[in-house]
């Protein structure tokens, strides 16, 4: 069975992409790089808005076929399954964002879907993001949280009339709900059948669900999560890698260490050395 590619963005690597929370080009930059034409694809932590403002594309979402023209806008959630055919004379932006940085502002997360109206408000909160992260100065950090509240605000009001991928029902919904879970609670549970109970849904079909929507398991995501906050802290504290495990709900230092090993090929302390080498 062919499998559709998992990318960072796309052609690269989880450990060739940037490791920004914000990462922004324009849609030339990589179509071109390409013969304008992006294969179905997708990213199984990013979320993109791309903005088309001259030329034309032949966009896949999930199944579904869109016209973009110029002035439309496309929202790609992590998991969904996109590509385009861009023309050679194609303009426009691509943002690309965390989508785990999305939560806890207090907005639902966008669906995914092709916009061709009501477009203004987004442009322009899309530039002043872009604008923003290009210089980072006092206050930083404030302003790109506000400015990206403003661009959700501007997809939520402009997703009245927006014609949304057909895969975007409850099963988006609870993959999207699951997640957040995951987000909220890694460091108190592990167990797959805990986010099931409070998703509403077996563990099985929760599995199910994941690997269809995300081509991972429920503990994959699970387990992706708690391995990204333990390679942050390895690097970034000052934390013993018994009190990293402590913390992640590991009780047992060699059960967190035989995790990390697992998780990146090699003991923590290991991994801890070779990141502070670079």
């Amino acid at each position: 069975m062919i499998s559709i590619p998992t990318y960072a963005l796309y052609g690269e690597t989880e450990g060739e992409a940037r490791q920004d929370w914000l990462h922004w080009e324009t849609i030339q930059a990589r179509s071109r790089l390409h013969d304008y034409r992006i294969a179905p694809h997708r990213h199984d932590q990013f979320f993109q808005v791309l903005h088309l403002t001259a030329g034309r594309a032949e966009m896949t979402l999930d199944g579904d076929d869109h016209l973009l023209l110029p002035e439309s806008i496309a929202v790609v959630t992590a998991g969904t399954v996109h590509g385009y055919a861009f023309s050679a004379d194609v303009r426009g932006m691509v943002v690309t964002l965390m989508e785990r940085d999305m939560i806890g502002l207090g907005l639902p997360r966008p669906q995914a879907m092709v916009i061709h109206r009501n477009c203004q408000e987004i442009a322009m909160a899309l530039g002043r993001l872009t604008a923003e992260a290009d210089r980072p100065g006092a206050g930083h950090d404030v302003a790109m949280r506000a400015h990206l509240m403003l661009l959700l605000v501007a997809l939520r009001r402009a997703d009245v009339g927006a014609k949304p991928s057909q895969d975007t029902g409850r099963a988006a919904h609870l993959v999207a709900r699951f997640r957040d879970l995951v987000e909220q609670q890694y460091r108190m549970s592990r167990r797959v059948a805990d986010y099931a109970d409070a998703v509403g849904i077996s563990h099985t079909h929760l599995n199910r669900l994941c690997r269809q929507r995300l081509g991972s398991s429920a503990l994959d995501v699970i387990e992706q999560r708690i391995a990204l906050e333990a390679r942050r802290q390895l690097l970034f504290s000052t934390l013993t890698i018994k009190q990293i495990g402590a913390e992640l709900g590991y009780d047992d230092p060699a059960y967190f260490s035989r995790f990390i090993t697992r998780m990146f090929g090699m003991p923590p302390a290991a991994l801890r050395e070779q990141m502070r080498r670079r």
